[in-house]
């Protein structure tokens, strides 16, 4: 299986979030592993707010990155440029969608034109239902 991994179940896993072990497995099952170089991104931009308002420490802060940039290696990303932000502007089929999430949507998208039976990895509400309305398997 080849999933799409989306920052909400990244975080979840790297933060040792409730579900983060089963995201985990996931990602340790899949084939591959695709995403949008947007999460890296949303990633590093909480790990970076959270030791800035001491949600943790340095050494944590450094863990998580360390456990981010190991991952983020092995995935395959699209750049949110062309075809992804143009398809990013128009509507989902679960409205509203905030622009980060059109993001990752419209990129999902674009890797499900390749690989039909991509799973997406979420634990984003939104996300979730609009994957699912857009005929992508979602977990977990």
């Amino acid at each position: 299986m080849i999933v799409y991994v989306e920052s909400s179940a990244v975080l979840a896993w790297i933060l040792g979030e409730a579900q983060g072990a089963e995201v985990r497995g996931h990602f340790g099952r899949a084939e591959r592993v695709v995403s949008s170089t947007l999460t890296a991104v949303e990633c590093g931009r909480v790990i970076a707010r959270g030791a800035r308002d001491g949600t943790f420490g340095r050494t944590e802060e450094l863990a998580a990155l360390h456990l981010l940039d190991r991952a983020a290696a092995s995935w395959v990303t699209l750049e949110m440029t062309g075809v992804v932000l143009e398809r990013a502007r128009h509507g989902f089929p679960r409205e509203p969608v905030r622009t980060l999430d059109a993001i990752h949507l419209a990129t999902a998208v674009q890797f499900q034109e390749a690989i039909p039976d991509l799973a997406v990895v979420s634990l984003d509400e939104r996300i979730r239902c609009n994957a699912q309305a857009l005929a992508m398997t979602v977990v977990p």
